[in-house]
């Protein structure tokens, strides 16, 4: 092959006609009469100019590829080569489909080696996301099936493609490209001897596909992060205690944030007016006022603009003390989470008991969770959020000391890699040397991510001074997530061995 100068992706036009049949003839020497009409392609390029690429090499046709949409719950389930073109004439493709369907793509043998095929399938894969469509399909030949066909059914031969103990030019090739199976397809191209006629349904899925709405509203993909590293100080009144918040909500919202993150027992200073009762009776005290917090956190929500996760005070229910926070966010809505595990010295001290409820939430960020604290040093309860969907962790917390802050910095740093997700969490500092049980804080805000080529290497997206009064404000892109699910160097979620190990929450018990 002479030296290459030039490589160009160009759109098919009809001039290409003539270039493209010799190309077909020498693609698919063992087919005889398997090239295109010039009419068909003609019809090919009316209906989807986008659709059909041709790839030159030093100005000589080296290969092609052919596309139209299709309304893929009309053929998901099983179809020919000739019910997916409609005989050849693609009245099939309709601009309204949600699929892009790959009706050939081809290179000439002495272009080989080159890798062409990929180029041409990471066009089809920008073509598919720019056109929000829901993925790629298209029927992919198994040229060394003859070989075995005496001795093996399609499934199986599929099966030792995949674990690499036989070799399909075709096939292997498609699954290296990030298609996946998904079902046999059975006399789909007549004349393909090599195949046995038998295909394999071959998908792609647009990560970045996006369900069509009429609504206003749209799922934020880069999420901004505000968290609230608030410094224990001696307040007079609830009021005090608001004006603070309030001051630092409005902070993070002129920054445009879209979360607020508030600490675990943020309002324990209101303990210091009852610190001359024991210990339980004065968080009950402490809880007298998380009504009122709610309320104001939701109206703050609503004037800010901005969705706020409001740490976490004591709460009776039925005389049972609880630890719990609320999600107020910027539409009005409020949602409470509860801490599931409570410490030995929160049982022991205060009389606390640990929550039930473990869920994620919508959000007009997307979904998220929300783990207290000593929750988040507990991996099934992250792994059992992430199962749902969750993008987001937010953890607030509350320690006394370095060693008691690093358990929840390294648990949630690992939460972050093994569910692949984003997580924010944010303490209090300083000291309440008039509150019981609440002397000394030590904290630092942290923003954690996977540790992949697209984050960086150490994981850490962004992290405050420690034990410093202050924000942090960091920016996630939540379509990173997605392409690390499907292309990243591990993948913890996919690769999870559910064969031999599931997680389940149980029913609870009336």
């Amino acid at each position: 092959m002479e030296d290459i100068e030039n490589i160009e992706l160009t759109f098919l036009s009809l001039n290409d006609y003539e270039d493209l049949k010799q190309a077909m003839i020498a693609a698919y020497a063992q087919m005889p009469n398997s090239y295109w009409e010039k009419d068909q392609i003609k019809r090919l390029i009316d209906k989807f100019p986008e659709g059909q690429v041709a790839i030159k090499v030093n100005g000589h046709f080296a290969g092609c590829a052919l596309s139209i949409i299709v309304d893929y719950s009309k053929f998901e389930n099983g179809h020919t080569y000739r019910q997916i073109t409609n005989n050849h004439t693609f009245n099939t493709h309709t601009p309204d489909g949600d699929m892009l369907y790959g009706i050939d793509i081809f290179i000439q043998p002495q272009f080989r080696g080159l890798r062409l095929g990929r180029r041409l399938y990471d066009y089809r894969k920008e073509l598919c996301e720019r056109l929000n469509l829901k993925g790629i399909a298209f029927g992919g030949r198994i040229p060394n099936y003859h070989k075995y066909a005496n001795e093996m059914t399609p499934k199986q031969y599929i099966e030792k493609v995949r674990m690499k103990e036989i070799h399909d030019p075709v096939l292997d090739f498609q699954m290296s490209n990030d298609f996946h199976p998904a079902r046999i397809l059975k006399n789909y191209l007549v004349g393909d001897k090599e195949s046995n006629e038998y295909a394999v349904l071959l998908e792609w899925d647009n990560i970045y596909y996006e369900t069509p709405t009429t609504k206003a509203t749209t799922i934020k993909k880069v999420v901004r992060l505000g968290l609230v590293q608030w410094q224990m100080r001696p307040y007079k009144d609830m009021e005090e205690v608001m004006q603070q918040a309030e001051y630092f909500i409005d902070a993070v919202s002129g920054y445009r944030s879209d979360f607020a993150l508030f600490p675990e027992f943020f309002n324990a200073p209101l303990m210091a007016e009852n610190n001359h009762l024991s210990e339980p009776e004065a968080i009950r005290e402490l809880a007298k006022y998380t009504e009122t917090l709610v309320q104001r956190f939701s109206e703050l929500a609503i004037s800010y603009n901005i969705n706020i996760i409001t740490g976490s005070m004591p709460e009776l229910v039925d005389g049972t003390l609880f630890n719990v926070g609320y999600l107020c966010k910027r539409d009005g809505a409020v949602e409470r989470f509860e801490k599931l595990h409570v410490t030995p010295d929160e049982a022991k001290v205060w009389g606390l008991q640990g929550g039930t409820q473990l869920k994620t939430f919508d959000t007009d960020c997307g979904k998220i969770g929300i783990l207290i604290c000593y929750d988040v040093e507990f991996p099934e309860l992250s792994r059992l959020l992430a199962l749902e969907g969750m993008d987001i962790l937010f953890v607030p917390y509350l320690t006394d000391t370095q060693n008691g802050y690093s358990r929840v910095r390294f648990c949630a740093q690992a939460r972050a890699i093994e569910n692949e997700c984003y997580v924010a969490i944010t303490g209090s500092v300083g000291n309440l040397p008039k509150v019981h049980n609440m002397d000394i804080q030590y904290g630092q805000s942290m923003v954690f991510t996977p540790c992949d080529f697209s984050f960086p290497a150490n994981g850490i997206k962004a992290e405050s001074t420690p034990n410093t009064e202050m924000i942090l404000i960091a920016d996630v892109d939540i379509d990173m997530l997605r392409e690390l699910n499907q292309l990243g160097a591990v993948r913890n979620l996919r690769d999870r061995r559910t064969d031999i190990y599931e997680l389940n929450i149980k029913p609870m018990k009336n």
